[in-house]
């Protein structure tokens, strides 16, 4: 046995040896040709540097060769040449074919044609290495890889519909700089964004914007944008990603935790779609980033808007740059008095809250609340130049023409609405926490699974029953059926998460047209408040006659834009639209003062004042034409409050209120 194994051994070895013989040794076993082809091949790789070096070579040893041979051999004219004077002849051959021309002498003609031939490739391939550098060149600059030496900019990551309404509320913010520059990166070819800009934002001011190709969650691609040194930052949500609110959270990351980023705290203003995120959000931007929450946002203005029509305009005011804007501002002067009174202290600006010196943040606190040192004044202004102190004249409030709070007795409420998107459920629950006991909701529409969503979504209070009808809400006797009269109000939502934005906002459109020819045809109002996604659609919403609409987009995109230029913006905002706290309200201007005679808006404060609420405007019936100049619906906010008008009984006072 011992032997058969060492056989078997010997046999195996031999195989071995003989598999080795037949491969390729170490480099030892290399060729030179094979050397010289390798270093070439690395040699071309280097690029059109190379590529021209090696051009230059086959020059010279062409030139020195054909010089070398003219030397020698004296076949010139006029005895030939040196060859110093051969070179310089070879040269000219090579550069211009036409010097040739004069040549004589048949051997002189064939070495001088061929130094011309040689001189002919060697150029023609030099051309050739320029168009494609520069081509090479122009494409870089094309795909905008190129880093920004801006400072002081703002700049957009990521692409979404949202962008062009951002981009002129920043315009219009600019107007007062000097060499603004905006700065967007996107995933997303530059020339197609530069052309996308300038159809849909063709009045840039003095605003430049410079795009960039790249990927937001890169590291690398950020520092094309120096972020560095910008002066905010807005993070929007992709319009095109599967996840997008993961795409956000990893792009702030990217911006927080990058290893050149800068001492200073970067200002930035971040875009979630879904609440259930925000929490990571905060824990990886911490106190740098402000987040908007899309669907919370435009859920919460969705229901007030439709228990106060008018309310989105508002809204779109406070949160515009064309108009009154909010401010925070230092309260030195006011340290030690109390909000009540300081309310009262501004003639052409509204004081409606504090940031305390903590970070809270409360609109509407108690009148008698005394303003502590470091507090911040929440103020609503023209511009941060109007905030001053002014005297109240002696005779500004007329406190004959002030009415006693009559008591109002809020009863059940019936409330439909029609169509569903994913802001369904939270308008739902966010209705459920402002209804009475007893209340009724119902929800028509006919995407797929609606009933089991409706079953399964929370409610913020037991105050609500909902109940679902699966129709066609395009058509006309199937909202008939639904009997809409009997409802208090009406919600008509898109169907954005099944239509393009076009095709969900036509479908709106159908639904409210039928909804005003029903109300014709009965001769009753149907109180409507319509969620739209493209702001242009708008104006061709005017004429369903619906009593406010509610652009989710534009409203979305004025809050990025405002919170990039007021970090406390997303805290007043919160504020605002819980309903823990004080929210806006629209109530019968006749419940505050006498209609019979013109009065102030000094006197119209007070009486709010009296009543624990903060007036901050009017919605008039019957609009001046210099109200309604911005499609406001007769809505003023911020007046002046030493100007004297006269009212009519359906004229609204807009009021910071408990409730």
């Amino acid at each position: 046995m011992g032997s058969l194994i060492r056989v078997n051994a010997a046999r195996g070895a031999s195989k071995a040896t003989a598999r080795i013989s037949t491969t390729k040794g170490p480099a030892g076993d290399v060729t030179l040709g094979e050397r010289l082809r390798y270093a070439f091949d690395k040699s071309m790789a280097a690029g059109p540097v190379a590529l021209a070096g090696w051009l230059a070579l086959v020059s010279l040893v062409t030139i020195a060769l054909a010089a070398t041979i003219l030397a020698l051999t004296r076949i010139g004219p006029d005895g030939g040449f040196g060859f110093g004077e051969a070179a310089w002849q070879s040269l000219m051959r090579t550069m211009d074919a036409g010097t040739m021309g004069g040549d004589s002498g048949w051997v002189f003609r064939a070495v001088t044609l061929f130094v011309t031939l040689m001189g002919i490739l060697v150029f023609s391939a030099l051309i050739s290495i320029i168009s494609a550098g520069l081509d090479s060149a122009l494409e870089g600059l094309r795909k905008g890889r190129s880093r920004v030496l801006e400072t002081d900019h703002t700049v957009i990551l990521n692409w979404s519909p949202s962008i062009f309404d951002i981009l002129s509320e920043l315009v219009i913010a600019n107007a007062s700089r000097k060499n603004p520059r905006i700065v967007i990166m996107a995933d997303k070819d530059k020339v197609e964004m530069e052309d996308e800009i300038a159809d849909k934002v063709p009045d840039l001011g003095n605003t430049r914007i410079i795009c960039r190709s790249g990927d937001p969650t890169d590291l690398f691609d950020l520092s094309l944008v120096n972020a560095q040194a910008c002066r905010s930052i807005i993070v929007v949500s992709p319009e095109a990603a599967a996840d997008p609110d993961s795409q956000v959270i990893k792009t702030v990351l990217a911006l927080t935790n990058d290893p050149q980023r800068r001492i200073e705290r970067y200002r930035i203003a971040a875009e979630l779609r879904s609440a259930d995120n925000a929490e990571v959000a905060r824990i990886v931007g911490g106190d740098e980033v402000q987040l908007v929450l899309a669907d919370d946002l435009i859920s919460r203005i969705v229901v007030q808007s439709s228990r106060q029509a008018g309310l989105s305009a508002v809204y779109s005011e406070l949160l515009d740059f064309d108009g009154c804007e909010i401010y925070t501002t230092e309260l030195e002067e006011l340290v030690g008095v109390t909000y009540g009174d300081a309310i009262m202290g501004y003639e052409d600006s509204a004081l409606i809250g504090l940031r305390y010196p903590d970070g809270r943040v409360r609109m509407n606190p108690p009148m008698d609340e005394v303003i502590t040192a470091g507090s911040r004044a929440v103020i609503i202004a023209e511009d941060d130049a109007a905030i001053r102190l002014t005297p109240m004249p002696d005779d500004a409030v007329d406190a004959a023409a002030i009415r006693k709070p009559a008591t109002v007795k809020r009863a059940a409420e019936r409330v439909l609405i029609i169509g569903w998107n994913r802001r369904g459920p939270m308008i739902a629950c966010e209705l459920s926490r402002y209804v009475k006991a007893g209340s009724i909701l119902t929800i028509a529409g006919d995407v797929p699974g609606l009933a089991e969503q409706v079953r399964a979504m929370p409610l913020g209070s037991k105050n609500m029953k909902v109940e679902t009808r699966i129709i066609d809400t395009s058509h006309a006797a199937s909202l008939e059926a639904l009997e809409p009269l009997t409802y208090d109000s009406i919600m008509v939502l898109g169907y954005s998460d099944h239509m393009e934005a076009q095709s969900a906002d036509t479908r709106t459109l159908i639904t409210l047209l039928h909804l005003r020819k029903l109300s014709e045809r009965l001769g009753e109002h149907i109180s409507v408040v319509s969620e739209m996604i493209d702001i242009r659609n708008r104006e061709l919403a005017e004429v369903t006659r619906a009593d406010d609409f509610v652009v989710s987009n534009r409203l979305v995109s004025l809050m990025l834009a405002q919170a990039s230029e007021n970090e406390f913006l997303s805290a007043i905002f919160d504020d605002l639209l819980d309903e823990e706290g004080s929210e806006i309200y629209m109530r019968p201007i006749g419940d505050y003062v006498d209609l019979d005679l013109p009065v102030s808006f000094y006197t119209i404060a007070e009486a709010a004042r009296r009543r624990g609420e903060t007036a901050i405007g009017y919605r008039r019936r019957r609009p001046d034409e210099a109200d309604d100049g911005r499609n406001m619906g007769g809505v003023v906010v911020n007046p002046s409050k030493s100007a004297r008008l006269s009212y009519e009984p359906g004229d609204r006072v807009i009021v910071l209120a408990e409730d």
